[in-house]
């Protein structure tokens, strides 16, 4: 463990860098901190700190900027000692912009990736909810025109799915209703693959009447089901990578961009750890894939009732103000995990 006049050496250090972009130098720590000790006593521990791992001395630079290990360390003591404080009026103006223009889930999660970006100028990154086993709450069949139908599909979690598909020949509203009405008594309350067994122990023989059309709907349900449970991503601020100095190389800001652009990639980072933890920093190193390996991975969930069903989060260069951005994600898990909870009830109800 470092003592305390390393740690501040440390903190000083990497505090100048987030601000600066620039290697420090002992000269700047004195000036910039009163640390009650020569700039000599400085430039002694900056270089023990490299020793240790914890600072790096650029090529052709007197200056050292901070390592991995020192971001690590410095991170650990954020989410130790500084719970995130949720600045309310900040909260209420977030989920003012996020409500105003989001009627579904995915507006929202589109939405809260759109405006994260824009208030951090970092790349944004959503996951839609992880729903795996969504049973059916209530189906509904409705007639657009003399040849099309919606079928409004609602789940026991208060996802909404809306599909419209076109009948061969004309069909009276009664019908209709009696092929809506038989849907629910027989599918509610199950997943995909209770429905699938449901068709194969042959319940359509039971409406033959309609057995053309049910046949037709069925693969529609089981898809719209399958769209519900499967998990997307939503990225925005792409391109903001290249506003950061560390990402002057054109080649490296490629490769960054067309990582982020690899929605299964992403995923499989996003995913990679559990829905457990508030918040998740992974920095530098400690990510599996080398585009990113520059990058610290800020990110936090959002809820449904009590169970973390999804996260949002940002990623950008290690040189980050990594308590700033807490708080930040902090308002946009609550906001999300309200708004959410506020969609999901509104559905249910109906």
């Amino acid at each position: 463990m470092l003592d305390d006049r390393k740690l501040k050496v440390l903190y000083a250090i990497i505090n100048s860098y987030i601000n600066s972009a620039e290697p420090i130098g002992s000269r700047t720590i004195t000036k910039q901190y009163d640390l009650g000790v020569s700039s000599a006593t400085i430039r002694n521990e900056m270089s023990d700190l490299e020793e240790l791992g914890y600072l790096n001395k650029p090529h052709s630079s007197a200056g050292r900027i901070p390592s991995d290990k020192a971001y690590r360390l410095y991170v650990d003591e954020i989410l130790k000692s500084k719970k995130p404080k949720l600045d309310l009026i900040k909260k209420d103006e977030i989920k003012r912009i996020l409500a105003s223009e989001s009627r579904e889930i995915e507006q929202l999660l589109q939405n809260s990736a759109k405006v994260l970006s824009a208030i951090t100028s970092y790349t944004a990154l959503a996951i839609s909810p992880q729903l795996m086993g969504s049973k059916i709450k209530h189906i509904q069949l409705i007639p657009i025109d003399n040849q099309q139908i919606l079928m409004v599909l609602v789940t026991n979690t208060g996802v909404v799915k809306n599909s419209i598909f076109r009948l061969n020949k004309e069909i009276p509203e009664e019908q209709i209703n009696i092929m809506s009405n038989f849907l629910n008594d027989r599918l509610k309350g199950l997943s995909v693959d209770e429905i699938n067994e449901e068709v194969s122990n042959g319940i359509i023989k039971e409406i033959y009447d309609y057995k053309v059309i049910i046949d037709g709907i069925i693969p529609i349900i089981n898809q719209s089901m399958e769209d519900i449970d499967n998990v997307d991503l939503y990225a925005d601020g792409i391109t903001k990578i290249l506003n950061f100095p560390e990402y002057r190389d054109l080649e490296k800001a490629k490769s960054f961009i067309s990582f982020i652009e690899d929605k299964d990639l992403v995923l499989n980072l996003l995913l990679n750890d559990s829905l457990s933890q508030d918040i998740e920093i992974t920095i530098g190193n400690e990510n599996i894939y080398d585009p990113i390996k520059d990058c610290s991975l800020i990110t936090t969930t959002y809820r449904l009732g009590d169970r973390t069903i999804g996260k949002i989060g940002i990623i950008g260069p290690t040189r980050m103000d990594y308590l700033k951005l807490v708080n930040t994600l902090h308002l946009f898990s609550v906001n999300i995990t309200e708004i959410i909870n506020m969609l999901m009830s509104k559905h249910i109800s109906k």
